[in-house]
């Protein structure tokens, strides 16, 4: 849609007081424009834009105190109350290592920035909401009523951006294109068992040119097998009932946010899967799930395992491991549990 065609930032205003409970990103879908976009239309108003310095907002939330930080993608949403600590900055990746507020960032996709305020009855809800240069969501934060409200305002101040302009222009994301299998089976299981760190995972697909759900039915059913998309369901009741704690990971371009530990409260509705416990909530639409895979990395400490679920764009929607601490062996019954969940009798084709 050219921006001539699209809504005024009049027209949007409209639309959101007349659909108040809908989803920003939703009603953004609804009206043909990015959430960004949606956020933008309220510059003056109840929007404010500010730089997306990543570095500067990350070393300046901690004096908040107490937020909830929000991480998602169109099928997964997942949100962690906390204070941002432990932070460490960079220009090409950050992080917060904090006990609650986990996150793996990187920057150069962060480009708008906004800060929100919206009334609930008498009190005022504030945000700060961050979005790629297509105006997809990146990383939110919600300030919550333990926080310190002068400290949130002097990070707004200092990150307000001179342009408060109503209308945003975004871009398409152009990602890089995966070519059909260009590694052989055996090239990319001679590199998949030397590997020794879960994190070297990411640079061996790039350098053998494969996505990761390329990879994973190529390289065979001793490193990675296919499961059924009952598994999540699955694994989320036993781990309930069991009290094992897991790690679970949901991202997008920009950023990726991790809960560590046990969880209690489940609330399956329909196809979606709710966690509503104390300071960690998930909400998971498993019917945009088109494939689930177990799959064992090489590790100095032995095999680590991961539950991995994926749309039908073949992006990764959410990650789940037991929980351990960097230097551990996995836990065994983790382990035992991903041998364990239904398997599907071969990998499905696109």
């Amino acid at each position: 849609m050219d921006q001539q065609e699209k809504p005024t930032p009049d027209e949007i205003r409209r639309a959101r007081k007349d659909c108040p409970k809908i989803r920003a990103r939703d009603l953004a879908a609804q009206l043909g424009i990015s959430e960004a976009e949606l956020v933008a239309a309220d510059c003056g108003l109840s929007s404010l834009r500010i730089n997306p310095r990543v570095n500067d907002l990350l070393t300046g939330l901690e004096a908040v105190g107490e937020v909830m930080a929000l991480t998602g993608n169109e099928s997964a949403v997942h949100e962690k109350i906390g204070i941002y600590d432990n932070v460490l900055t960079g220009n090409h990746h950050a992080l917060v290592l904090g006990d609650d507020i986990d996150l793996r960032i990187f920057p150069k996709a962060w480009a708008h920035g906004f800060a929100v305020e919206k009334r609930d009855g008498c009190d005022i809800r504030r945000s700060l909401e961050f979005f790629d240069v297509a105006g997809e969501a990146v990383h939110k934060v919600h300030v919550r009523p333990a926080a310190n409200l002068y400290a949130y305002q002097k990070l707004v101040a200092e990150l307000e951006s001179a342009n408060q302009e109503p209308i945003l222009s975004v871009k398409a994301v152009v990602g890089a294109e995966v070519p059909d299998q260009v590694a052989t089976v055996d090239d990319l299981r001679d590199h998949w068992s030397q590997l020794t760190d879960v994190h070297q995972f990411f640079d061996m697909l790039k350098a053998l040119k494969l996505s990761r759900c390329q990879a994973m039915r190529m390289v065979g059913r001793d490193f990675a097998w296919s499961l059924d998309k009952a598994a999540v369901g699955a694994m989320f009741k036993h781990v309930v009932e069991a009290e094992m704690p897991i790690m679970c990971f949901v991202g997008n371009r920009g950023c990726i946010q991790v809960h560590s530990g046990p969880i209690k409260s489940l609330k399956p509705i329909g196809p979606r899967i709710n966690v509503l416990d104390e300071t960690f909530h998930l909400h998971l639409r498993t019917h945009h799930i088109r494939e689930v895979w177990a799959v064992r990395k090489p590790a100095r400490e032995g095999h680590v395992t991961s539950i991995e679920a994926y749309g039908a764009d073949g992006k990764m929607i959410i990650q789940f491991f037991g929980t351990r601490k960097e230097g551990e062996r996995e836990r065994d019954d983790w382990r035992l549990l991903a041998e364990e969940l239904p398997r599907i009798p071969t990998p499905p084709t696109n």
